[in-house]
């Protein structure tokens, strides 16, 4: 099925714009996506939240080459130790998608795939520097045939930093640089060992060691480790069917050191079975069986400071065209080693007006089983004095959209109303071991909200804008929901002038909360960032970047500073052996 044919709202972020505009990480290369939302608690390497139309950042889904990338602790990846060095594409999907993806799909899906070599041998150089002591190089080596291919990458990216906390009254202040270093790795490898049949595999490493305030006379550092390995197996039977088996293992792995020394490590496990089927040019039936094993060590949880718990599913998808009209139905079963079972399902339509119009609606529904932490640690519910145990937070969905397309000129409006309920949250201790709080089942969101892109080509120059208008509702206060603006908005233009493509991008934020009770105002804000590349010689190129030209202050978590004006110059060199 093209992207086109699909109901969803979709984006997709291409290898060439990833390297034309020079993010540091994921987080940063996610900003231009209409629906999204961050927050950064400080400089680079420090925890970074995303929201997906406003659903917490435990609520999307990130998978790097299928493999989920997760943590059992409060939940969600560690999208800071996301590199974009080893990545060839992004693809963004926006609604709930436990239908297709089973738990934690209730913002959203984030799927990131790796560079896969072919042709003949290409060699990637880079290195380059910009203020705040910011030193970067990657090396990369691609290349391949129809019988073995295969991409490896290694990149280091550090920096001083800057002092990324403001809070001078606190006993964790602490004048220094927060500054940061992060390693990581990638390797894929193909081979055809029969006619139709194609064997992958795939490691990856990240690691980060970050500054940050928990003393005033310690050097506290965050060290970050995200390990991905994936074995699969691709089979073509015939011309109407094709399976892929595949087993995988990924790590999310936190510690903190040394004023308040902490350790958390997650690991997931899963093999899955996918098998599509085309009846025909214009229907297709997919299926899916999946199992997933999790694991956290914890030094809070009750049962010897580690847990396990499994989960089996069993999925099957319908996608059919017919005519003008395109239509897709999902639905899936998760059977959880703690809570039981649970049913979700989507249905969704599209239909071509003609002239270039389109119309899109869906419904469907989604959950996130609470992770290990929630459920076992001190903080969960006393179970041995009759509490309940933690529910699965459940979203339900609904969203309609048209869009419109004409040779360089194209627009989309996107409108949802997204009711999350049996949110977890930590509330009034009670329930559970721990004096200090417990987490229980209270919370209810009403993520409402209009989503608008476009595009245009104007003589030279090409622009692109996103506008969010957002109501993010915690519905039993009323009260707007922590760190979401109620309006975000993006322009860029770019042109090509000979040998240079330069850039410019301005990012927009009205003003947002801190606290639960709306009492901490956090002030909107506008960015300037702008980039230029340099093609001056064969296989040479030169990269300049600025981001936050006006050296605007802001902040998008109360007492955490963000980085001022900052440059960066990166040389590489790309050629084909």
């Amino acid at each position: 099925m093209r992207l086109g044919d699909i109901a969803a709202e979709l984006t997709v972020i291409t290898r060439d714009t990833i390297e034309r505009q020079g993010f540091g990480n994921v987080a940063a290369l996610l900003r231009n996506v209409a629906g999204l939302q961050m927050t950064n608690n400080g400089g680079p390497g420090n925890t970074t939240s995303v929201f997906v139309r406003g659903a917490e950042t435990r609520h999307t889904v990130v998978l790097i080459d299928g493999v989920r990338i997760d943590g059992q602790s409060t939940g969600g990846a560690r999208w800071e130790n996301l590199p974009v060095s080893l990545i060839d594409r992004v693809e963004v999907l926006k609604g709930p998608a436990s239908a297709l993806y089973g738990s934690d799909a209730i913002g959203g899906v984030v799927q990131i795939f790796t560079r896969q070599g072919s042709g003949r041998p290409q060699l990637g150089l880079g290195i380059g520097g910009g203020n705040l002591g910011q030193i970067k190089a990657d090396v990369s080596l691609l290349g391949g045939n129809a019988d073995f291919d295969y991409a490896g990458s290694l990149a280091v990216d550090r920096g001083t930093g800057f002092n990324a906390y403001g809070l001078t009254t606190s006993k964790n202040f602490n004048p220094d640089k927060d500054g940061w270093r992060n390693y990581n790795g990638s390797l894929r490898l193909g081979a055809r060992l029969a006619e139709g049949q194609r064997l992958e595999l795939l490691g990856l490493k990240s690691r980060s060691d970050v500054g940050y305030d928990a003393g005033k006379n310690a050097d506290d550092r965050g060290i970050t480790e995200s390990i991905a390995a994936k074995l699969s197996l691709k089979s073509i039977w015939s011309e109407v069917l094709s399976t892929q088996l595949s087993v995988g293992q990924s790590e999310e792995n936190y510690e903190t050191r040394p004023s308040a020394p902490y350790l958390t490590r997650t690991r997931i496990r899963s093999a899955s079975l996918l098998g599509f089927y085309r009846i025909n040019a214009e229907h297709q039936l997919n299926g899916v069986l999946e199992r997933r094993e999790d694991r956290l060590v914890n030094v809070d949880l009750v049962a010897g400071g580690a847990g396990t718990r499994s989960q089996n599913a069993v999925g099957l998808s319908y996608l059919g065209t017919l005519g003008a009209l395109s239509l897709q139905a999902h639905g899936r079963h998760d059977d959880d080693s703690e809570f039981g079972g649970i049913d979700t399902g989507s249905l969704a339509a599209g239909y071509r007006l003609g002239g270039g119009w389109r119309v899109t609606a869906s419904t469907g529904n989604a959950f996130r089983a609470p992770t290990l932490f929630h459920r076992g640690s001190v903080y969960g519910p006393d179970t041995s004095k009759g509490f309940p145990e933690l529910r699965p937070e459940r979203g339900h969905n609904r969203e309609a959209g048209l869009a419109w397309a004409q040779g360089d000129l194209d627009f989309a409006i996107t409108t949802f109303r997204n009711r999350v309920s049996d949110l977890i949250a930590f509330g009034a201790a009670g329930s559970c071991r721990s004096t200090t709080g417990c987490y229980t089942n209270v919370a209810r969101a009403m993520l409402k909200g209009t989503s608008l892109k476009g595009g245009a080509t104007l003589g030279a120059v090409k622009f692109s804008a996103t506008a969010d208008f957002l109501d993010p509702t915690d519905a039993n206060t009323g009260r707007q929901l922590q760190r979401r603006a109620k309006r975000f908005g993006t322009l860029r233009a770019e042109t090509t002038l000979r040998t240079w493509t330069l850039g410019a991008n301005l990012v927009g934020s009205g003003e947002r909360f801190d606290d639960a009770a709306n009492k901490t105002r956090l002030g909107g804000y506008g960015l300037l960032n702008l980039d230029a590349q340099l093609a001056f010689a064969k296989d040479w190129r030169l990269q300049l970047n600025v981001d936050n030209a006006f050296n605007r202050q802001y902040q998008t978590a109360n007492f955490f500073n963000q980085a001022g004006r900052t440059w960066f110059v990166m040389l590489r060199y790309a050629p084909t052996l």
